[in-house]
């Protein structure tokens, strides 16, 4: 006990270990979902889903173990959402890359983070990056990962006329997404302690009832294991590095999305918890931010040599520190929760399906997509920028380029109002790069 509140101050912050470890299980739960919705994602990269789920559950134990004893923070750490998607569906899909290039640009992404992070200049950065452009990447990520739940459990499906299309609304894999995201929509509405979770549990459990799926799909968890290390013996990202810089430009472009998204989903989560904790001094700045960014950008690094996409913390952390979470404990009984998890990953890997995670990611993209209620759409300089990011990102099927472009229309906009003295020399940098990306296919050097 002594070197419990040695090493996390539990009486300076009100806090017992008895909480501590409440905290810790209620974080778990509420993040619990990413176990199943993880490997489904990056299994339409082309990974092994067994793999992906034990890079998943050993990847978060870590950054959490990191975030508890660097930071002493409540904040837990697994694979992204959002950026999970933005792996498997732009970088993997619409770019063409394999999954081993895009570990390799999330491991890049992570030293590049680990820099930041050391450095001191994250602040330089974040002011460098307008707020309403930010607000906007957030909410279209939302919509994304929204859309791609719809679409992989088949209720929007490819239209000849109209592009996209409604689903056959008889179809038992469309009908159990469908009543998985009314049981879902219910549980958060009610409120209910990891409602996304239970959402996810319980369509499962249907899906069983009914016949969908059972103990035929399950693998054994020597399977787990074993597929696991063999796609890792020899660190699958190293593999990546020739094809991933045979484009310079297009590894730019990828490397700075995947660290742009991780960035400032981790600074938007650790300043809401470090609110709600009493860790935001007067002048806005967060206590141990440096520490919190490393055990963050060191787990991305650990996750991409593993093979999983980009690990970053959780605001679904907010959930364990409502019941009391204070210190890095809560954090770090996340982790250990996290690998009891894989002694039961036969259960998980058999069970969900994408009719099972759809509800999540609709949900979840729903949670995401509320960023838009700070965008200023009465003001027409932002208005424009924000509404070509997110539609970017939805009809192209691309974060990446989601991103790019509303950088690019956000400097076209500020000229045209006369304000470019106003753009951050940052942004001039990155819309060269979004233009050299956009143009490089077509030039020839």
């Amino acid at each position: 006990m002594s070197f419990l509140e040695k090493c996390f101050h539990l009486s300076e912050k009100g806090t017992t270990v008895k909480t501590e470890i409440v905290a810790g299980i209620t974080t778990f739960l509420a993040m619990a979902y990413i176990l199943g919705v993880n490997p489904m994602i990056l299994a339409d990269a082309g990974m092994d889903k067994n793999a992906v789920f034990m890079a998943t559950a050993l990847a978060s134990a870590v950054a959490c173990f990191l975030m508890g004893f660097l930071a002493n923070y409540p904040v837990a750490l697994s694979a992204g959402m959002g950026v999970n998607a933005l792996f498997a569906y732009t970088v993997c899909g619409a770019m063409g890359y394999s999954w081993q290039a895009a570990l390799a640009a999330v491991f890049v992404s992570g030293l590049v983070f680990v820099l930041i992070s050391v450095t001191g200049i994250r602040k330089k950065i974040i002011d460098a990056i307008p707020v309403q452009l930010k607000l906007a990447i957030g909410a279209g990520i939302g919509f994304f990962i929204a859309f791609v739940g719809l679409k992989n459990c088949g209720l929007i499906i490819a239209n000849a006329s109209t592009f996209v299309g409604i689903g056959n609304l008889a179809d038992p894999t469309v009908l159990l997404a469908v009543f998985g995201l009314i049981v879902t929509i219910v549980c958060v509405v009610r409120k209910i302690p990891a409602g996304v979770f239970v959402g996810l549990l319980l369509t499962a459990l249907v899906g069983v009832v009914l016949g969908m799926m059972g103990m035929e799909n399950m693998p054994a968890v020597t399977g787990v294991f074993t597929t696991s290390f063999e796609m890792n013996a020899a660190g699958a990202f190293v593999q990546g590095f020739g094809e991933l810089f045979a484009n310079p430009m297009n590894a730019l472009v990828v490397i700075f999305s995947f660290l742009f998204v991780d960035f400032f989903d981790t600074a938007g989560t650790l300043v809401a918890v470090g609110n709600e904790i009493g860790l935001v001094n007067e002048k806005g700045e967060l206590e141990n931010a440096e520490q919190a960014l490393l055990a963050d950008s060191i787990g991305t690094c650990v996750g991409a040599a593993l093979g999983t996409s980009t690990v970053t913390s959780f605001v679904e952390s907010s959930s364990g520190v409502g019941v009391g979470g204070r210190t890095g404990l809560t954090a770090i009984t996340t982790g250990v929760f996290f690998i009891l998890s894989i002694f039961i990953s036969p259960l998980v890997l058999g069970l969900i399906t994408n009719a099972v995670t759809a509800p999540a990611l609709i949900v979840v993209g729903v949670m995401m997509a509320q960023q838009m209620k700070n965008v200023k759409w009465d003001d027409i300089t932002i208005a424009i920028p924000a509404f070509v990011t997110i539609i970017s990102m939805i009809l192209m099927y691309s974060i990446s380029n989601g991103i790019a472009f509303g950088f690019i229309s956000y400097v076209v906009v500020m000229l045209a109002a006369g304000r470019a003295k106003e753009i951050h020399p940052t942004v001039w940098v990155l819309m060269v790069i979004f233009l050299f990306y956009f143009a490089s296919p077509y030039l020839s050097f």
